[in-house]
């Protein structure tokens, strides 16, 4: 903006024309002429944006499909054949990844790894997806980091290693073929039996796996597909039974009957990682699979109700709680044992209502706090852990009141046959009834639900299998705190103490019929009278085997029988997920052999996933590394981000904002995700729920962005410690990032033409030569300061900061500046400097495409491809990354840059507030504070009239310059001055603006005289005042502008 006129010190800062950024600028200032602090800038600020314009004009623009015509395997042919005019991702990235696989790139020997220094060795094994469906974004950022990593490894000459694989998910994937079943045949798995349900659970891994395997592909995975797994293929499995039953062997695997988490709907016991929390803060009625679907039940209160004590039928003593359906197994009351109005009850019992049982009152100062309510606890020891603790303390009577399916059993007396929530409703009215019913109150909440089924948990006592985790979690907490292992970001090692800290023993039975099957047997001796698999004094019949005839002998030795004398019954329950994914990084190289894969890449470098599962499932493979192999499984622990939409809200299919990579990748319209929502499992409602989310997110569909830009858009995403509220729309910016790099490679390829040859060692050669000049001495500095930036943001797993360099590399420092200087002398006669700017802009290009190509492989390989000259590898993918080059950086000269920059950007700014077409060429005269500085802006002022389209300019000290100029102030050590003279018409832009303030000066005076009422402050409401003030500030602001603009253009005529 112009801030004074030559001649006039005194003349205050103002524009000869109010533009619409001086507008908002005026806007934001306060009265004194201050400008406002802006708000805090978004951290992907820098992200592109989508065009809105180039979007129509997409749209309507007729699109030519494009045909692959390369031979699956075989190199992409692009050698003459002219660029495309715009990037084009399903161009680009045809056949490049069969190429890759077929080339044996990501392939890792057992000589290389063996020969490897341990700190030039990279395996990771990638975290398995379930085979429930498609990947989802989160599985594509895990994707892109873990990629980025293995190719940047793999580009520094370590032998690397990318293992792929895919998970059973026995819950999961159980779960959502059972529904397939029901939706399409009505059918259960009971229906079909175990053995035919199986079949149809094995065809859905098929098609899943097939197309998470194609996903993977058109990711870019580098993974070694020779060396890929399925958690229950025949390796997993042995290995399963193998650690099953060495755990067994060591006491550490043992069965018994304890509280569970049980889901009804699903009739299993479940993880805490397959129990979501809600929490409710007051009265709240919800729907609940297994009921009636035209009910809501409800939450959120405490009921209280009295229990007569017997032998004074008269005295009640008052109980509350939230699940007044579990009264119908109480087996207790408790009080405190200092608690004075209790005394007289102490060993007293009181009666319950439905079926006369005595009930005892206890004494427990463990669970009880006198201060609380009415100071009584009914005690429920089968249906709640605190209760079941309680329980074992005090030998009460465990007394279950549910059927598998969460309906009252015959303990239930007269409740019995209901459906839990109904038979919470009519044993309200049954106290009620009888003068027991105390009332209820809103109450605070939180409630376990299944995240298969949608079910409330139940807490119920079972017979399940278990696993002692108290040493091996002593083992994993001494492993972070010795510093042997990892975890980045480092704060969540606090969350790693506090579970591993209060360690519970871990079920690992689930009653499903997909998974690995319990390798255990229940051992009876032929002609003994009937023994009780589930009765605890029996626990020493079950014997853990490798295989029937292993536990056969097991059982013959401890039984003291012959083999042939003993009969057998495996457990019909499979085993938790996490136990065979707890094995992963040990199993898939062949463990329980001694392989040589087991000897060579393991244990592995780095675990990578998301932090929602550090304990279910990265604890879980740190203890069986350690217990079962004696060597922690990983170095380093690296936990990303959760990926959510734009809104910060959980991906859910019921939102409609679960997006398949895929239509990111290749686009996708609104009528194909409506398509998709309604073949999957969702219920009719939350199909229609769904369809809502997506119109009003993706009101045109996904437009196709390719994978280089999803990648690249996840990585500039994440931010260790924070969230990904992922916007699509960034990820269309990040195509046009796309766009601009092929545009820069296409302008380079027709100025690298006419018999150009890079020399051999071209980036020495640039900095050898007399006349590189500053522009290339800049670009090179800034390059190498990218490298640096690139390299020390992958050792510290600073993906944003990465991808941050990257884009103002290529954007700012080379597209923006470099490409733009280097255009007027590659077509000068100077044949020197042209050789010289063509060797720096290759070397830039060289470099940067293979800086890039981790975090996007597929453009990088195709514009690299399309460079000219020979080099070294066939692929960019095992090119050598760039490392810092001693004698690049130039802080010098990067400062005389910057200097110019500003300088270019202030005559920019300058040419936009007076609105001078580009074909203008005006003359600046650039006054510098001494001549240090004036030498600095004329070695570079044929670089300034090329970004500021500036005519003649000329650099001055002592010199003033010509009247009728308009000045900009830069700095501290630079003003420019624009000779605007016959440029402008100031009596014409003067008339303009006294018509504004023809305007302004009516609605100025009629808001003073609204805001000057007597009444105002009294009858008008405070936001509205607060606008009418924001309003006069705008409104004063715009007048005072436009006055000192009409006294500048004034004192210029």
């Amino acid at each position: 903006m112009a801030d004074s006129v030559e001649n006039r010190p005194n003349v205050p800062p103002v524009p000869a024309k109010l533009s619409k950024n001086a507008m908002k600028k005026a806007q934001r200032a306060d009265k004194n002429g201050n400008t406002k602090p802006k708000k805090e800038k978004d951290p992907n600020r820098w992200a592109p944006k989508s065009d809105s314009k180039t979007k129509k004009k997409n749209e309507t623009s007729p699109k030519v499909a494009f045909v692959n015509r390369t031979p699956k395997g075989q190199k992409k042919d692009i050698n003459n054949k002219s660029m495309l005019a715009s990037y084009n991702p399903i161009a680009v990235e045809a056949s490049w990844q069969d190429w890759w696989e077929a080339s044996g790139f990501f392939s890792c020997s057992d000589e290389k790894i063996r020969a490897a220094d341990p700190d030039k060795r990279f395996v990771v094994v990638i975290p398995p997806p379930n085979v429930t469906g498609s990947l989802h974004l989160g599985h594509a950022l895990t994707v892109a980091i873990q990629d980025a990593l293995t190719r940047w490894h793999r580009m520094l000459g370590h032998a690397t290693l990318w293992v792929p694989g895919t998970d059973h998910a026995g819950i999961a994937t159980q779960s959502v073929v059972e529904k397939r079943l029901l939706k399409e045949e009505g059918k259960s798995r009971h229906d079909l039996g175990r053995e035919k349900f199986l079949e149809r659970v094995w065809d859905w891994k098929n098609q899943y796996e097939s197309r998470i395997h194609h996903q993977f592909r058109s990711v870019g995975c580098s993974v070694d597909w020779d060396r890929k797994y399925f958690s229950m293929d025949d390796n997993c499995s042995r290995a399963v039974r193998h650690a099953f039953c060495k755990l067994w062997e060591e006491g550490l695997v043992y069965r018994a009957t304890r509280m569970i988490n049980w889901s009804c709907k699903l009739k299993t016991a479940l993880s805490e990682i397959e129990v979501d929390y809600i929490d409710i803060e007051k009265r709240t009625k919800l729907a609940v699979p297994g009921h009636n679907p035209d009910r809501k039940y409800e939450f959120g209160v405490l009921t209280s109700f009295g229990y007569q004590v017997k032998g004074a039928m008269d005295e009640q003593i008052i109980v509350a709680t939230t699940r007044l359906e579990t009264m119908l197994g109480d087996s207790g009351v408790a009080v405190h044992p200092d608690d004075p109005r209790y005394k007289h009850l102490h060993g007293k019992f009181v009666i319950h209502p439905f079926n006369g049982r005595r009930i005892p009152i206890i004494l427990d100062p463990v669970l009880v706090d006198m201060t609380f309510g009415t100071g009584a606890v009914k005690i429920t020891p089968a249906h709640d852990p605190n209760d079941y603790e309680c329980g074992k303390r005090n030998n009460l009577e465990f007394i279950n009141v549910f059927t598998d399916d969460g309906a009252i059993n015959e303990n239930g007396g007269e409740f019995a046959g209901m459906m839990r929530y109904d038979a919470r409703i009519a044993v309200e009215k049954a106290l009620e009834a009888k003068g027991l019913y105390h009332g209820k109150e809103d109450n605070k909440m939180r409630l376990g639900i299944c995240s298969r089924s949608g079910d409330v948990i139940e807490p119920l006592v079972k017979p399940q299998w278990f696993v002692n985790c108290d040493q091996m979690a002593k083992d994993a907490m001494a492993a972070v705190t010795n510093k042997e292992l990892t975890i980045v970001p480092e704060t969540h090692e606090k969350t790693w103490f506090r579970w591993l800290e209060n360690i519970r023993d871990w079920c690992i039975s689930r009653q499903l019929w997909w998974g690995h099957r319990i390798p255990a047997y229940f051992g009876r001796i032929k002609g003994e009278s009937f023994v009780n698999k589930n009765s605890d004094d029996a626990s020493n019949r079950w014997f853990a085997g490798t295989s029937e005839e292993d536990a056969r002998k097991k059982a013959s030795a401890k039984l003291g029988v012959a083999e042939d004398q003993i009969e057998l019954e495996q457990d019909e329950d499979v085993l938790d997920t996490w136990v065979s994914a707890g094995l992963f990084p040990f199993a898939v190289f062949g463990w329980p052999e001694n392989t040589g894969d087991f000897e060579n890449f393991y244990p592995t470098d780095l675990l990578e996933t998301g932090y929602d599962i550090l304990f279910f499932w990265v604890a879980r493979m740190v203890f069986m590394g350690q217990k079962l192999t004696g060597k922690l499984p990983f170095k380093t622990i690296f936990l990303h981000s959760m990926v959510r939409d734009k809104y910060g809200r959980k991906m859910s299919k019921s939102l409609g904002n679960v997006v398949d990579p895929l239509e990111i990748i290749a686009g996708c319209t609104l009528d194909d995700l409506f398509k998709k929502l309604e073949n999957g499992n969702l219920p009719a409602k939350e199909v229609e729920k769904a369809k809502k989310g997506q119109k009003l997110d993706f009101p045109q569909g996904i437009p196709e962005c390719g994978a280089d830009a999803l990648r690249f858009g996840l990585l500039a995403y994440t931010q260790q410690g924070r969230d990904i509220n992922l916007d699509i729309g960034r990820l269309v910016g990040y195509r046009n990032f796309c766009n601009k790099l092929w545009n820069a490679v296409r302008f380079a390829m027709s100025n690298l033409e006419g018999g150009f040859s890079a020399a051999e060692n071209v980036a020495d050669t640039v900095l050898s030569n007399d006349v590189v000049g500053c522009r290339n001495r800049y670009i090179l500095s800034r390059l190498n300061h990218a490298i640096k930036v690139c390299n020390d943001s992958f050792a510290a797993y600073e993906f944003g900061e990465l991808t941050n360099a990257l884009y103002n590399f290529w954007l700012y420092d080379l597209c923006d500046v470099y490409l733009e200087l280097t255009k007027p002398v590659i077509v000068d006669e100077d044949a020197e400097a042209k050789l010289t700017a063509q060797q720096t802009l290759y070397v830039c290009l060289e470099f940067g495409l293979r800086l890039l190509h981790p975090s996007m492989p597929f453009v990088t390989e195709e514009l690299w491809q399309r460079l000219p000259g020979k080099r070294a590898t066939a692929s960019i993918t095992i090119a050598p990354y760039p490392l810092p080059m001693e004698g690049w950086t130039n802080p010098e000269v990067e400062a005389n840059m910057e200097l110019v920059k500003e300088v270019i950007h202030a005559a920019r700014s300058v040419r936009a507030e007076y609105d001078l077409a580009n074909s203008v060429r005006p003359q600046f005269f650039i006054k510098c504070l001494d001549n240090d500085v004036k030498a600095v802006m004329e070695a570079q002022l044929d670089d300034f009239a090329t970004l500021a389209k500036a005519g003649d300019s000329k650099c001055i000290v002592d010199e003033e310059a010509p009247p009728g100029c308009a000045m900009h102030s830069v700095n501290d050590k630079v003003q420019i001055f624009v000779l605007l003279a016959g440029l402008v018409n100031f009596a014409n832009e003067i008339s303009k603006l006294e018509k504004k303030l023809t305007k302004i000066a009516p609605s100025l005076a009629s808001l003073v005289k609204k805001i000057s009422r007597e009444d105002y402050e009294k009858k008008v409401p405070e936001n509205v005042r607060e606008a009418d003030a924001a309003k006069k500030v705008a409104l004063e602001t715009e007048e005072a502008g436009i006055h000192r603009a009409i006294a500048e253009f004034k004192r210029l005529l």
